[in-house]
């Protein structure tokens, strides 16, 4: 899978109730959600969530995330566009089977 390659990368998440979250990246699934280990609660207000501060590692489900932040120097935009040209001509192949059939 292409996030393989952002495993052990920060990423900050935010969540639909607009609770932020900061970790390092362990494992995602084919669903988007994810699995965080030393994670660190940001907010505005300390006492919103503090039940989340204690909190050192997190799954996380992927429809309950608003968006994902990667900082760009930790993504090899050269893997990205090889794994899209290779899906796409998989694709392609399978579109092209799927109609000879």
């Amino acid at each position: 899978m292409l996030f393989f390659s952002l495993f052990k990368t920060l990423t900050d998440q935010q969540f639909k109730n607009n609770v932020e979250i900061t970790g390092t990246l362990k494992s995602v699934d084919q669903y988007l959600n994810l699995k965080l280990d030393n994670i660190q609660y940001i907010s505005d207000e300390d006492n919103e969530f503090p039940h989340l501060f204690g909190v050192k590692s997190l799954f996380i489900r992927g429809s309950g995330i608003r968006y994902i932040h990667i900082d760009p120097s930790s993504v090899d935009t050269n893997l990205l566009q090889d794994a899209s040209r290779r899906g796409m001509s998989n694709f392609q192949f399978f579109m092209l089977m799927r109609s000879v059939y």
